[in-house]
């Protein structure tokens, strides 16, 4: 099929058992996502990958026995490690219903385009959203129930949810709402709800969706890049009949912090000093519930930074990476790690820093896992939940934040509000940090009357170290953070984190879309009806081929050009073109039709 080419990884080829009335409706523009066409399984691309169901089989142990649509293709790497992060250890005990997350390669022979709905939601997500090039989400919804009439005693099956994007509130609702259904009536249920799915909008951020699945209505608002940090925006009521909404999501991708960080929020400035130099972290847990939760809030407490290392909410011994993040022939790995299994406590007790948490259910009065307990050195691994480290923090131990959380505590303050007040001290020691690299790199910019409209755009400065320390005596965190301590040290070695090389390398980039914006607005200010009456057929020939190769790179790389500026460089374009003689403007419109 000659549209093959547009759907995500070539991987949905095939239509089979879609609606015609889904198919007829979708091969028309959506004005949302800015395309021009879309195809069958287009709109369930742009939020999922694939649903997987795994079972166990006394035979062949845990094995992967539906992917929906049935075209969707995993590697068998990528099928094996679903599997096995699809059921909780056995020693978790989770009998019930469990749900929690995973994050695991993609797999290298994989092609590395995404499907245009992706590329769109990228160009404005926030950059603590924007889809995973390398990696894929596991959402599981694992089911374990005692049942006599199998031969091993229990039924035990997970749904899983397979998507690039971080939205994990959304996606445990969603198996919420799915998981039960399924496995009362098993296929017809999954083809209903992935049909669902299909006609739901593409994910665009700043905007709010109502998202129908099996008879319940989902109200969410994606957030964009936009949004001032910190703020979560309520989706507000529309003119529609909000009668119809079955439930709205204050957000689509927040854990519950406070709830995360309880057994250990004594201890909340050292994690988030770790988690910012991106040092090997492990989170040691009794359920693959509380390992995920705890590593995704460890994620989340640098936002608005990007955490650039890798991080897996919950990881085996079976993981295709347990050999490459276990060894001892090397320093342990810049990533965060969320293990239930008794065995990564003899086998990663080299790593620098553990967290062992306790239980996370809250009541009565200030838990006792919460009591302060001393940092040491860890030789062997007892029971109790804290922090296991020989880590020196930088900063002064901010009392305040303690001592209001202790307090909420005392006064059953509700877990929502315990959290957005973490959130927001989490947040603002963050901006406080990142403020004084912010203002030091726009500096690099080169001045805009050194930008030429025939010269290439000027070259940004680099990033000298100790240049930047010099700013931080007047102009440092200190202005808008009352914490004390050794800022400098933690800068120099942040500058040396994989979080610092990330955070710059998307500055640089940002900056250099920046240069070029600004060249071209420099060419559109020129008179060029003027200059070509000076150059030659060829050399103008040559201008009008390299403005639409520059606007062609302006819509690729969505570059922050405004709209009025593309329309004047269009018709410098067609100006150029019909000041030259007939024959050469029948070529050159000809070549920029095709």
């Amino acid at each position: 099929m000659a549209l093959q080419g547009s759907l995500e990884d070539g991987d949905h080829s095939s239509y089979k058992g879609h609606s015609q009335s889904v198919t007829l409706s979708r091969l028309y523009s959506d004005k949302d996502a800015g395309l021009c066409m879309s195809l069958p399984w287009d709109h369930f691309s742009s939020w999922l990958h694939c649903i997987c169901v795994v079972g166990f089989d006394l035979e062949l142990g845990q094995a992967v026995e539906v992917v929906y649509p049935p075209h969707t293709k995993l590697t068998d790497k990528e099928k094996t490690n679903i599997c096995y992060l699809s059921f909780p250890d056995s020693n978790s005990g989770c009998l019930g219903d469990t749900q929690f997350c995973f994050r695991f390669r993609q797999s290298s022979d994989r092609k590395a385009s995404f499907h245009n709905f992706l590329g769109q939601y990228d160009k404005d997500a926030p950059v603590c959203l924007k889809k995973d090039p390398a990696h894929y989400y596991g959402y599981v919804y694992f089911r374990q129930v005692r049942d006599k009439s199998l031969k091993r005693g229990y039924f035990q099956k997970s749904l899983v949810l397979i998507s690039k994007l971080p939205f994990v509130n959304l996606f445990n609702h969603l198996l919420s709402i799915i998981a039960p259904g399924y496995f009362e009536k098993h296929k017809p249920c999954l083809e209903a709800a992935c049909t669902d799915i299909d006609r739901w909008p593409a994910p665009v951020p700043g905007r709010t969706l109502t998202l129908p699945v099996m008879g319940v209505v989902i109200k969410v608002r994606i957030p964009s890049c936009h949004d001032k940090p910190g703020i979560t925006l309520i989706t507000q009521s529309s003119q529609q009949n909000d009668a119809e909404i079955s439930v709205v999501l204050p957000t689509i991708h927040e854990v519950d912090l406070f709830r995360c960080f309880c057994p250990v929020f004594f201890h909340i400035q050292i994690l988030w000093e770790l988690v910012l130099l991106g040092e090997p972290l492990v989170v040691m847990a009794a359920s693959p519930a509380e390992s995920s939760e705890t590593v995704l809030a460890l994620v989340s407490c640098i936002s608005p930074l990007k955490y650039c290392s890798d991080f897996r909410p919950y990881f085996t011994i079976h993981d295709t990476e347990f050999k490459e993040y276990t060894t001892r022939t090397q320093a342990p790995p810049s990533v965060i790690l969320g293990v239930t299994n008794p065995f990564f406590a003899k086998t990663l007790q080299h790593w620098p820093h553990i967290i062992r948490i306790g239980d996370m259910k809250i009541a009565g009065d200030v838990p006792k896992q919460v009591k302060i307990k001393k940092l040491k050195s860890l030789k062997t691994l007892d029971s109790k939940p804290g922090v296991y480290t020989s880590y020196k923090p930088f900063l002064n131990k901010d009392e305040d934040i303690i001592k209001q959380l202790q307090k909420g505590v005392q006064q059953k303050r509700p877990s929502e509000a315990q959290s957005a007040i973490l959130r927001r001290y989490f947040l603002e020691l963050t901006q406080s940090f990142i403020i004084p690299l912010e203002r030091y790199v726009a500096s690099l910019m080169p001045l805009q009357k050194s930008i030429s409209p025939w010269k290439s755009p000027p070259q940004l400065r680099s990033f000298n170290q100790e240049e930047f320390m010099k700013t931080l005596e007047k102009t440092g965190p200190q202005l808008t953070s009352r914490l004390k301590g050794d800022w400098i040290g933690l800068y120099r070695q942040f500058l040396k984190s994989p979080n610092f090389d990330g955070w710059f390398r998307e500055r640089r980039k940002e900056m250099t879309k920046k240069l070029e914006a600004l060249h071209l607005e420099a060419l559109c200010n020129e008179d060029l009806q003027l200059w070509i009456q000076k150059h030659t057929e060829v050399e103008v020939v040559d201008l009008v081929l390299k403005l639409r190769e520059k606007m062609a790179q302006a819509e690729q790389e969505h570059l922050p050009l405004k709209q009025e500026t593309k329309e004047k460089l269009r018709l410098h374009i067609d100006g150029i073109i019909f000041a030259l003689p007939e024959d050469l403007q029948a070529i050159l419109v000809k070549t920029g039709t095709e």
